[in-house]
């Protein structure tokens, strides 16, 4: 397989996976907190997502590339390390404050609809995270993260 092309995997795999988790986190959040009012279980079940999903997709990223920066010396190429970190941001970034605004507005009004609490978290996630993955890979695409894939 290409090179860029299993990065691009690896990328997906990761977001795929920390996101799976996330679902799981914060449907279960949800319920915990299905008493309290909409606006509020939404908000803390986004803050329990949100910690659930960058521990792990950070935690995954690392481990997928720790030796892609090293150079023959051991030591960091920190140059290609703060260019790629400042793509992989962007690209995050980006994908982040439309996926926050979807998934926030998406599980409110699924909660106001009287959605089981749980139903409206992994309901609204999953439509969000699709929403994420598109954005992200366009912007990947985009700031070619992948264009010089050693």
């Amino acid at each position: 397989m290409d090179q860029k092309y299993g990065e691009y995997f690896k990328l997906n795999k990761n977001i795929i996976i920390a996101f799976t988790l996330s679902i799981i986190f914060s449907a279960i959040i949800a319920q915990m907190l299905s008493e309290q009012s909409a606006y509020l279980n939404t908000t803390w079940t986004l803050v329990a997502d949100y910690v659930v999903y960058f521990t792990a997709f950070g935690g995954l990223y690392y481990l997928d590339n720790r030796k892609k920066y090293l150079l023959q010396t051991g030591k960091t190429d920190k140059a290609r390390l703060r260019r790629d970190l400042t793509k992989i941001v962007t690209s995050l970034g980006v994908a982040e404050v439309i996926y926050t605004i979807a998934r926030w507005l998406l599980q409110y009004h699924f909660l106001t609809m009287e959605y089981d609490a749980y139903l409206a978290s992994i309901l609204s996630q999953i439509i969000s995270t699709i929403i994420y993955m598109i954005v992200v890979n366009l912007s990947v695409k985009m700031t070619r993260l992948y264009k010089n894939a050693n």
